[in-house]
């Protein structure tokens, strides 16, 4: 073998010229291998030493012409590294390690020269937390808050257009319970028809600090079919809520949620639990009365299905101009209002047929008293008198939700009397909300009461 590794340093270019006329281009490795077996079985003397000297060439060419993985072509020629991907990915939160994360908390990260993103978080024992990618791509927030004390591993993987992938992994630990929790509650309930005006009313037990408001508004998600444009708007601390641009489209289905479960909401309270709310909204029921004429008009889906001559407020009680929203149905109920305006001026009557309109008291309802005044005369303390029949057919034929447009009279509505989100302009709405404003690039595609307010105990007539 001396001799072999001897001639072989001694002469390799006359053993490569020999290898490419006797077998071939450098590549043809199996060639070689065959060619070298067959002159060293058959070769004696110096042409063994020869053949021996070309075999074992030829095993070094063919190692090099070959990878461990059935002979498939590497880059001997020019070095064996692998490329690094093009796209990259990093975890900036929860940072890796990280202890007394809030259970509420999403995974933001960046990536760069990525084509596909995808993100996957595990707790301990290997199970998958589901959740969905914003639309940004910069964030991935699960489906419910996580649990309390429990270890994650959060997987970030970016693949660039050469197909490699990248990751980015963070190992983090929740809080433990905390003792300090916030109620989120819905004024709505599932499966609820309501009208076409009714705005999504959510209350937390706790009023939000104003700097923790925009985190809290992330958290809140509606989504309507068919699609339509709409905002929240902050009323409180305590009260949040949100409305279309325009009435909601007839049929619609709207869902809203809020993922308030774990989530800080400043001073070291934290949401209690995730709330999810689906609804219906019913037929376009619209009512507007004009203090000129002192009648009522009722549209259904845009036509005409009723006339009603009413009686407003008298001059020193006159109704509120604006629109509102019938807040509650009263099918029989007494106004009293004796401690509010004394024995001179108070009242208690039974009434049929009520539904509210402003926490002061207005509402529309049957007043058999004042038929022979309505469509003529305001005798009423504010409400909107209808006679017996016309109360009871409008109590049948709408719903909580339906707005009303009271037009012409001496006073006008005072915002947060009543939910008087309709009696702002939409700009004026968008200031409400805690986050900044961005119109949708096609808005048919998918995208005040004072604190702790209550009906008020003194009703007008």
């Amino acid at each position: 073998m001396d001799g072999v590794f001897r001639f072989t340093l001694g002469n390799r270019g006359r053993l490569w010229r020999v290898i490419r006329r006797r077998w071939g281009s450098d590549h043809d490795c199996e060639g070689i291998m065959r060619a070298s077996q067959d002159r060293l079985i058959r070769g004696g003397g110096r042409r063994r030493v020869f053949a021996a000297g070309l075999l074992a060439v030829a095993l070094a060419f063919t190692s090099a012409c070959t990878d461990g993985d059935g002979g498939k072509p590497s880059s001997w020629h020019g070095g064996g590294e692998t490329p690094a991907p093009k796209a990259a990915a990093t975890i900036s939160e929860p940072a890796a390690d990280a202890k007394d994360v809030p259970a509420s908390t999403g995974i933001t990260f960046t990536t760069k020269d990525a084509q596909e993103t995808t993100v996957e978080l595990k707790d301990a024992a290997g199970k998958a937390v589901e959740g969905t990618l914003a639309a940004d791509g910069k964030s991935w927030l699960p489906a419910g808050a996580l649990e309390y004390g429990t270890a994650y591993t959060a997987t970030v993987t970016a693949t660039g257009d050469d197909g490699r992938p990248a990751t980015a992994t963070s190992t983090f630990t929740t809080m433990a319970k905390p003792g300090n929790q916030v109620r989120v509650t819905s004024f709505l309930g599932d499966n609820q028809v309501v009208g076409v005006g009714m705005p999504l009313i959510v209350k937390f037990s706790r009023g939000i600090p104003e700097d923790y408001r925009d985190d809290v508004q992330r958290r809140m998600t509606v989504t309507s079919t068919p699609a339509q444009e709409g905002i929240w708007h902050w009323v409180s601390p305590t009260e949040v809520r949100y409305r279309p641009k325009e009435f909601w489209k007839t049929d619609s289905k709207v869902s809203y949620r809020v993922q308030a479960g774990g989530l800080p909401m400043g001073d070291g309270w934290y949401g209690r639990a995730d709330l999810s709310v689906d609804i219906k909204i019913g037929p376009a029921v619209v009512m507007t009365v004009d203090n000129k004429t002192k009648r009522m008009t009722v549209t259904r889906n845009g036509s005409v299905i009723k006339t009603i001559p009413v009686s407003l407020g008298k001059k020193s009680t006159p109704s509120s101009s604006g629109t509102m929203v019938v807040i509650e149905k009263l099918r029989k109920t007494v106004f009293d209002t004796f401690e509010e305006l004394g024995p001179e001026e108070g009242y208690r009557t039974k009434i049929d047929f009520a539904q509210r309109l402003t926490w002061g008291g207005e509402f529309i309802h049957a007043a058999p008293w004042s038929e022979g005044q309505q469509g003529t005369t305001n005798v009423s303390h504010g409400c909107v008198n209808v006679s017996m029949a016309n109360g009871d057919w409008l109590f049948k034929n709408t719903q909580i939700g339906d707005p009303i447009t009271v037009k012409g009279t001496e006073r006008k509505l005072q915002n947060g009397n009543g939910w008087t989100d309709w009696n702002m302009s939409w700009d004026e709405y968008v200031k409400g909300s805690a986050l900044p404003y961005e119109p949708p690039a096609d808005p048919d595609t998918t995208p005040t009461t004072p604190d702790g307010a209550t009906p008020s105990a003194t009703p007008t007539a």
